[in-house]
């Protein structure tokens, strides 16, 4: 039977989409390749979020057409929508297939005689009229541990630095009877955990028919299924509610977990951006988050040296992340998304500046979370097993409910499995404990 193999590039929509492209694949009969195996069709998955990150999408389309001279080459994914023609560029590309088709290139390929003719086949069409989300098409399969489960899709926001609204067109929701249908599989095929995931998260179910909000798909999530976590992706702040942190932190069955975009602290800067909120609405709403559920791991996006950005600006951001009880950080330099407003903003910061101020906030990132860790040190946290070992230590990971990485010296009996386990000292970059 035909092989086939995946790289993924990017956030966690584009590692769902991978295992939904691998399970339509196969679907249609292909099986996917070993590690040191060739195959028919060799996929690019790719992002465009970053100027590196488009970078790096080229990259790896090169790499794959030097080490799989014999597969036909797939690029697909977000880079794959917005430049297509760039792509084409690229010797040794067989197919381009754009964000609104990705789920059916299964069906492509099997019908399709023009690449054997030496054709590049592109199939880039119009994001903006993508269709609703389809069930299948957000299927889990894969080796993780913690599957992620996409939700909704595209994003309506149209901040001034983004190109995601373009490459992934509008907002568009999974109904709760699929998401429930597919949870309650994971479950029954012993998942433990799984991450809802979405392009723009809280603004799931806007568009549905009826109207519904996140915060009741999770009150339906908790009634309705026997999975034991469920974790949340990125909310953006106005989205993340009263009524949503109080079903969180209410339940169990949620991760006390969060990840907030930032990306500013200074409001002149926030307006430039086309962000809506300002600086004291994050800061109420993460000094809410932490009364309420003290161990929780709040994450932050941040995005530094946007235009006409001064230290001042920088500063505001830098001492407010300084100062809550934030857990972690990523740390991403602004980079001129062509077809974007602030593409054409005058008063660039420099990209020395940008590093440097990159990297004094990667810093404060790495003190707050070494700090976080250090608080559970002697106490007891459930972990989720994960399938893999450490790479250096040999020893088992795990990831508590809060976000924590946890070493544990255990057989492979464990993995998969909830276990509870006391935390003895920090070990590098993580947490080591033993099983209770």
């Amino acid at each position: 039977m035909p092989k086939y193999k995946i790289t993924t590039l990017g956030c966690k929509v584009n590692q769902s989409e991978s295992d939904a492209i691998a399970k339509e694949l196969e679907s249609c009969g292909w099986l996917p390749a070993g590690d040191k195996e060739a195959s028919e069709i060799f996929i690019i998955n790719t992002c465009t979020v970053t100027q590196k990150a488009s970078m790096q999408s080229r990259q790896a389309v090169r790499r794959a057409i030097r080490a799989h001279s014999n597969s036909r080459i797939v690029v697909t994914g977000c880079y794959a929508q917005t430049e297509p023609a760039t792509i084409r560029k690229i010797k040794g590309v067989h197919y381009i297939i754009g964000n609104a088709d990705k789920h059916r290139i299964g069906e492509v390929i099997a019908t399709d005689q023009n690449t054997a003719n030496g054709q590049t086949v592109s199939i880039c069409n119009d994001i903006r009229q993508a269709q609703p989300l389809k069930p299948a098409f957000t299927g889990v399969t894969g080796s993780r541990t913690r599957p992620f489960l996409k939700i909704q899709d595209g994003c309506n926001a149209f901040c001034t630095y983004c190109i995601v609204p373009y490459a992934r067109g509008p907002s568009r929701s999974l109904p709760a009877e699929n998401i429930l249908e597919a949870i309650a599989a994971l479950a029954n095929a012993g998942y433990r955990e799984t991450v809802l995931t979405g392009v723009h998260l809280g603004h799931y179910g806007r568009e549905l028919n009826p109207e519904t909000r996140l915060c009741e798909l999770l009150k339906r999530i908790e009634r309705s299924i026997s999975l034991v976590r469920v974790r949340l992706s990125s909310i953006e702040p106005l989205e993340l509610t009263d009524d949503l942190i109080a079903r969180v932190a209410g339940s169990s069955r949620f991760c006390d977990h969060f990840h907030i975009p930032l990306q500013s602290a200074d409001d002149f800067i926030l307006e430039k951006m086309g962000r809506p909120y300002r600086a004291v609405d994050f800061i109420n709403l993460v000094t809410k988050i932490h009364c309420r559920m003290p161990d929780a791991a709040i994450g932050v996006d941040t995005l530094v040296g946007f235009p006409a950005e001064t230290d001042q600006e920088f500063t505001h951001t830098y001492e407010l992340i300084r100062d809550l009880p934030i857990t972690y950080l990523h740390v991403f330099p602004f980079s001129a998304r062509p077809g974007t407003p602030a593409t054409r903003y005058p008063d660039r910061v420099t990209p020395d500046t940008i590093k440097k101020r990159c990297a004094q906030l990667r810093e404060l990132g790495k003190i707050k979370r070494l700090n976080f860790y250090k608080q559970f040190i002697g106490k007891r946290l459930e972990v989720l097993v994960e399938s893999t070992r450490h790479t250096s230590s040999g020893l088992l990971k795990g990831l508590s409910s809060n976000y924590i990485p946890v070493l544990i010296d255990a057989d492979d009996d464990h993995k998969n499995q909830l276990r509870s386990v006391r935390v003895e000292k920090l070990g590098g970059s993580a947490l080591m404990g033993i099983l209770l």
